[in-house]
């Protein structure tokens, strides 16, 4: 009898996983299907490296094994999941220095629109940064399922601002990062709001890793400007240019 409590906590809590399993692709679908799953059909320009060709292909990857790994615990199937978990690990590796380069070459070749492109590589190397905090602390937690899974819900979300930002909504395009950061933050905070009134309490891993997320996007635009940044971030893209 002392185990049903949380065998039902966990049932309840199903729901907010599979939603966000099913939302993460069809976001990343909307935000770089012209630009990237569909472009032959919006004759949309050609990707400017091979670099961009493999981030979009690992990227795709992670999205592919999120869902995956979330439909394996939903099945019941947690011997898989955890063997999964260790290509997770690599991948996830992968996809952090994948990450950072490309936005270094990125901001090399002056991609960012209307922002000078050594500011705007805050925001793409934060996004690697804070995936890369969150990832580390649920593989560190990984034999405390509520921390771990929480955390890389989290992970996940961080992970969307991109797609989001690329949405050809015209709010979206014209907003900026007040919007695109805003809209990660509805999602972010939704999670959280189901979670805490599910189980009567704030979780530790959604209260400071959702802290951690938002309070790190208004940081980064201020930081964005400042001398200090701009001598980082020209150090760091002449180290790949």
């Amino acid at each position: 009898m002392a185990a049903n409590p949380p065998i039902n906590r966990r049932l309840s809590e199903r729901p907010l996983y599979i939603w966000i399993a099913i939302l993460t692709p069809v976001i990343v679908l909307a935000g770089f299907g012209r630009t990237y799953y569909l472009k032959g059909l919006f004759s949309t320009p050609a990707l400017p490296s091979l670099l961009v060709h493999i981030h979009g292909l690992v990227m795709s990857l992670w999205v592919i094994l999120f869902v995956t790994q979330i439909a394996l615990v939903a099945t019941h199937r947690t011997a898989v999941h955890r063997k999964l978990g260790v290509f997770g690990a690599f991948l996830a590796l992968v996809v952090f220095c994948v990450g950072v380069l490309t936005g270094l070459m990125a901001a090399a070749r002056g991609d960012a629109v209307d922002i000078p492109p050594l500011q705007f590589l805050i925001i793409p190397l934060g996004d690697m940064v804070l995936f890369a905090i969150l990832i580390g602390t649920a593989l560190y937690y990984r034999r405390r399922l509520d921390f771990h899974k929480r955390l890389m819900l989290l992970a996940a979300l961080n992970l969307l601002t991109p797609a989001i930002a690329r949405i050809p909504l015209n709010f979206i395009q014209t907003g900026g990062p007040l919007v695109f950061f805003g809209l990660t933050d509805i999602l972010i905070i939704g999670c959280i709001a189901f979670d805490t009134i599910k189980n009567r309490r704030i979780h530790p891993a959604f209260l400071w890793g959702g802290i951690l997320l938002i309070v790190c996007q208004p940081l980064r635009i201020l930081i964005a400007g400042t001398d200090v940044w701009n001598r980082i971030a020209s150090t760091l893209v002449n180290l790949v240019s």
